[in-house]
């Protein structure tokens, strides 16, 4: 396993922890970890703090020229929000753990020239079916399902 997805899995295992939902994120230039985070909607009682928002918010101001070098490493398919901030800081890559429970907004990244790579981890699949299967309620709360 690629170590920078690994940190990713690792923060999605931290957030489940901490009673959130699990998914991971990790901000990545030239082999250097700019931020990670993982979803923290629950525990903060935050709107946007999915993992991807809660990355790049970690990882703090940075310039244009460095978010255009950076891969974005997350453990499950990114929603439109998050999809959004991928656009406008203009990421090129993004490497996903899994899109078999959720496929968000990769078909529109792809429009826009963002690289996308699926590795369909069997162990973000698990978690997140398990965590779904269990929190049906917060889990369409936090994909914007009523």
């Amino acid at each position: 396993m690629d170590k920078f997805f690994k940190l990713a899995v690792e923060e999605a295992i931290k957030g489940l922890s901490e009673g959130g939902i699990p998914v991971g994120s990790v901000l990545v230039h030239d082999q250097i970890v700019l931020g990670k985070g993982h979803n923290r909607r629950l525990q903060d009682g935050s709107v946007i703090l999915h993992a991807e928002m809660d990355a790049l918010e970690n990882a703090g101001r940075l310039t244009e020229n460095i978010y255009s070098e950076c891969s974005l490493y997350t453990t499950l398919s990114p929603c439109v929000m998050c999809s959004g901030a991928i656009l406008h800081y203009k990421i090129p890559r993004v490497i996903v753990g899994e899109n078999k429970n959720f496929k968000g907004e990769e078909e529109l990244l792809k429009s826009r020239g963002v690289r996308i790579n699926v590795l369909q981890d069997p162990d973000c699949i698990k978690i997140m079916s398990d965590y779904i299967a269990a929190n049906p309620k917060l889990w369409q709360e936090d994909i914007g399902i009523s």
